[in-house]
């Protein structure tokens, strides 16, 4: 049922984490802080880094497919190379998808140079929203509000006009630095338990959500700043999963239990807020359990043995075409597992004289299957957009993963 009166205190937000925490929240929360963990042991640091790439990129991907756009992995690394598309629409789909990369690495580096970075401020979200609206042509700008005026995104500023989202009516703009002053204090990762962090990552998700507080761009903030609540959260092997592949796979069922989490408490029962005690829990719970499915899946793919076949695999296919020779799987395999490989090691690790094994390695460089920084420096892995399929199955959608277009 429709909200009739426009949110304007914030004891309306209540309750900001699940009332009389159940076990089944606490043990879900365990257990996405202990198989997150076991996932970050799986990999040579080196590796795992070029892995968080591959995986940040795929965010983006993830994160844009809920709002509706859906931009081809294979523009996405275009993007990232300054190769933009002479089509106006692609080109925007591309800005966007960067966009959201490049400030999901600029978070990172915040928390790594400020690990006392208060993220749940107001000036963090703002920020956070500035840095993206920055990065995106003024296509993306102008929104209709519900009267049907244009408006213009101001980057960083909060919202000066009134919204409704579906049924849920936000509250009003003039109260906006009220609500995120209670934001602030009620999710400070500083003054909770670990598994009341793990909690807190689901809770502020759906409350972010809720306050609205920019004109546009809230679902983007919304997920930009839980990748940064579970970095504070100290959650190990976050990174090397992303919840928004979850969310945006079970698109319907997220925006579900989104709505589920507006809704007003039902009865003495239902906890003692204003908004349903069940509805958070309930977004808790598919939050949660939407991390273990993805830290289950990204285990599966980062799984050693697993990972090493379908280097092979894919070595064996080129081989097929004549594109490399069987010796390539070896290089690969050892960088896998070393995280770098210095180049003089090629004749050793091949087992072929040395320019034969120049041939090879400079064959894996030129595919980018291999990079390094400098001209002579040691080697790594890297995984362009054509072979994620491959070494990465069902990472992104069915007819999307496997070749580039």
């Amino acid at each position: 049922m429709a909200t009739k009166v426009r949110h304007d205190s914030i004891s309306q937000m209540e309750p900001m984490l699940p009332s009389a925490i159940d076990s089944s929240l606490t043990d879900l929360a365990i257990e996405v802080v202990r198989r997150s963990a076991a996932l970050s042991t799986a990999l040579h640091p080196l590796t795992r880094r070029t892995v968080v790439e591959l995986v940040r990129s795929m965010n983006s991907y993830y994160s844009n497919l809920i709002e509706g756009h859906n931009t081809h992995p294979v523009d996405i690394e275009r993007a990232l190379e300054k190769d933009y598309s002479h089509d106006p629409a692609m080109r925007a789909l591309q800005m966007e998808s960067a966009a959201h990369i490049e400030v999901q690495q600029r978070i990172e580096s915040w928390l790594q140079t400020n690990p006392n970075e208060d993220i749940c401020a107001q000036a963090f979200l703002c920020r956070v929203h500035r840095e993206f609206y920055a990065r995106l042509p003024e296509d993306f700008c102008p929104v209709q509000t519900p009267a049907g005026a244009s408006k213009k995104v101001i980057p960083g500023m909060l919202r000066q006009d009134e919204v409704t989202v579906g049924r849920h009516i936000a509250p009003a703009f003039k109260d906006l630095p009220d609500f995120l002053t209670r934001f602030q204090a009620a999710y400070n990762p500083s003054r909770l338990s670990a598994v009341n962090k793990v909690i807190a990552a689901a809770a502020s998700h759906h409350r972010l959500a809720w306050i609205h507080p920019f004109l546009d761009g809230n679902g983007r903030v919304t997920r930009l700043f839980s990748h940064a609540y579970l970095i504070k959260a100290q959650i190990g092997g976050h990174g090397l999963w992303a919840v928004s592949r979850g969310f945006a796979r079970n698109r319907e069922a997220y925006l579900r239990a989104l709505a589920g989490a507006d809704a007003h408490r039902q009865g003495e029962v239902d906890g003692r807020g204003n908004l349903s005690n069940r509805g958070l829990t309930g977004f808790c719970t598919f939050f949660l359990q939407t991390a273990l499915d993805q830290i289950d899946f990204m285990s599966s793919l980062l799984d050693l043995d697993g990972l090493q076949k379908r280097l092979s695999g894919y070595v064996e296919r080129q081989v097929s075409q004549g594109e490399l020779t069987l010796e390539a799987a070896y290089l690969l395999r050892d960088v896998l597992l070393r995280g770098e490989v210095p180049r003089g090691e090629a004749t050793r690790i091949t087992g072929r004289p040395e320019r034969t094994a120049r041939r090879i390695l400079k064959g894996l460089l030129d595919k980018k299957l291999l990079n390094a920084d400098t001209e002579k420096g040691p080697v790594r892995l890297n995984f362009p957009v054509g072979v994620v399929g491959y070494y990465f199955p069902r990472l992104y959608p069915e007819g999307v993963e496997i070749t580039a277009r």
